[in-house]
């Protein structure tokens, strides 16, 4: 099968830091090239894959801000919509854009939403609905507006994960400076629980960031580190105590999450979005009511199997399962076609 995939053009893919559908778009093209089929990866030129690289612009837009963000993402797509008949699969990782292409091209365009930026887009995918090939990446993600072909969950390599059986004595957030992901809810927590707490990722929202969080960073029992890349990521998720998730909004997915899981790292996540069908409430992790409730489960983290944890990550959020109902999906789609 030759398959096109088309990642976003803001970071690199595979991103060097923060980059998640980057991510997912390199970890389906490895996973693809690895099982025997072409694959060829349309992203920056400083990206990296096994397969056939394509592109036109060197970095990503958040890499190098004197690119325009809007001038790239039509250069790209459509760089790739003119070369849609050397493909049987084309692949869409690039949100709602593609879509526009979808009626002049005759190759079959599955493209997987990885969320809704507003519900204002939604329009667009609801007009494709007759052609979209739409894949969820949790069930909790759907609108009922849209037709769907199915539901993947994002998959993760599992080699890049090592499992730890015996974490140190921290607490971990990581993900974005951002209201939405609730830093200041993890310093609550550790705090009230006299724990250590580290804190990796960028900052998306500086005003929040200066005016919020950094006041409470002492550099000792609350420490922000910055992003973290694959290695110290891995360090980080293995160690740690748990991962702490207070999201403030409906996650589509947690990628930290099933990471976390992956390393063994039992997860305290707030009971929103995509959390109940990651994370097994009192299994491999604990799925949290609030701020009160997620500060009364840090105790109780000692009853949580570590090795149930990487078990169920394996199960579910491999790299290979997310591959195979991939390639469930290419040929469902085909045969229609």
């Amino acid at each position: 099968m030759k398959i096109a995939i088309l990642s976003p053009v803001a970071w690199r893919t595979p991103p060097l830091h923060y980059g998640p559908w980057e991510q997912m778009a390199s970890n389906v093209a490895e996973g693809l090239e690895s099982h025997g089929h072409e694959v060829t990866l349309y992203a920056t030129s400083n990206s990296h894959t096994h397969g056939t690289l394509k592109s036109l612009y060197a970095d990503g837009y958040e890499e190098d801000k004197n690119q325009d963000a809007k001038v790239m993402e039509c250069m790209h797509i459509s760089y790739l919509m003119e070369q849609a008949g050397d493909y049987d699969i084309i692949h869409n990782h690039f949100d709602f854009l593609p879509l526009t292409y979808s009626r002049l091209v005759k190759t079959p365009v599955v493209t997987t939403i990885h969320g809704f930026s507003s519900q204002k887009i939604i329009p667009v995918y609801e007009r494709y609905n007759d052609i979209g090939h739409y894949v969820s990446i949790s069930n909790s993600d759907r609108s009922p507006h849209l037709r769907y072909t199915a539901t993947v969950y994002n998959g993760i390599d599992p080699d890049s994960f090592d499992f730890c059986e015996t974490p140190e004595d921290y607490l971990l957030f990581f993900g974005r400076m951002h209201p939405d992901k609730g830093p200041c809810d993890a310093i609550e927590i550790a705090k009230a629980n006299k724990m250590r707490l580290i804190m990796a990722g960028i900052i998306q929202d500086e005003s929040y960031y200066h005016e919020k969080v950094q006041p409470l960073i002492d550099g000792e029992q609350i420490q922000y580190i910055g992003p973290a890349g694959p290695v110290e990521r891995n360090t980080l998720l293995g160690k740690a105590k748990a991962l702490l998730h207070p999201v403030h909004f409906d996650e589509p997915f947690g990628l930290s999450v099933a990471e976390a899981m992956m390393c063994g790292t039992p997860v305290i996540a707030y009971r929103r979005g995509s959390m109940p069908e990651l994370v097994r409430d009192c299994e491999t992790g604990f799925l949290a009511s609030g701020l009160k409730d997620a500060i009364e489960r840090v105790d109780q983290l000692h009853d949580i199997s570590r090795k149930t944890c990487r078990e169920w990550a394996m199960s579910q959020f491999s790299m290979q399962k997310m591959v195979g109902d991939y390639v469930k999906v290419y040929e469902q789609v085909l045969h229609r076609s």
